[in-house]
């Protein structure tokens, strides 16, 4: 049996097929179309699971053909069923990238007390308990984000990119910014994981997102790196509500 993840973000969508809990293979898709899904479904013939998260609307064809062409077909919101406890307060204002990316570090880990960071366009923090519960976490503008709003903002600041080179204190406007963008959120996440090392024992930490390898590089603390964590915890969710059928 061959699972089908689809999770559409603002910005990209990534596909995956997964051989139950295993990872087949995964690849970023500018727009997806129910043309690719049938291409796919072509392809491996045990194709007969599918998962779908999105943060916009979907065409109406492609929730039509998955609908209709899977032997179950689960589209994710705050009402589906969980392989974990929710304890937010409001989960239906809850990212589906932060709660999928916290199920998938717990299928990694499970029963363990996790400290899950997706440094992406937000640099986001979440806290699973040893419980196997999804306690919550925190929010904070990430690298590129915290760049363009000193430039948006300000009149005459410069749009200025990471780089690997910097220093501790800049010497020219430039390299100020830089220094102050990305030695600013080295001391956050610092001090986010040393907050929660103090409040939680045998605590593990799970770094994913785009800007992950920049950080780690960086950061005196042992950290799991896994890029694919959101896209294992769709499938995780998808296991979990395909077994209740």
């Amino acid at each position: 049996m061959i699972n089908l993840v689809i999770d559409i973000g603002n910005s990209r969508t990534k596909i995956a097929l997964f051989n139950q809990h295993d990872l087949m293979f995964n690849v970023p898709i500018d727009h997806l179309t129910a043309n690719h899904v049938k291409m796919l479904k072509d392809e491996h013939p045990q194709l007969n699971q599918a998962i779908l998260s999105s943060v916009k609307p979907v065409e109406l064809e492609l929730s039509r053909f998955l609908s209709e062409n899977f032997d179950f077909f689960l589209e994710l919101d705050h009402l589906t069923g969980l392989p974990i406890e929710n304890l937010y307060e409001t989960p239906e204002t809850l990212g589906k990238d932060r709660l999928a990316a916290a199920i998938g570090a717990n299928e990694l880990f499970p029963g363990q007390n996790l400290l899950v960071i997706d440094a992406g366009t937000a640099i986001t923090y979440d806290l699973v308990s040893e419980k196997n519960q999804f306690i919550g976490g925190n929010i904070s503008p990430g690298l590129e984000l915290r760049f363009k709003a000193l430039n948006h903002f300000t009149g005459k600041l410069p749009l200025v990119s990471y780089s690997d080179d910097f220093q501790p204190i800049g010497r020219n406007t430039t390299d100020a910014i830089r220094a102050g963008v990305q030695n600013g959120m080295l001391y956050e996440i610092a001090q986010t994981i040393d907050y929660f090392n103090r409040n939680y024992q045998n605590l593990q930490i799970i770094m994913t997102g785009g800007d992950s390898n920049f950080f780690v590089k960086k950061l005196n603390y042992s950290i799991f790196v896994h890029f694919n964590l959101t896209l294992i915890g769709l499938n995780r969710i998808l296991e979990h509500n395909a077994k209740k059928k």
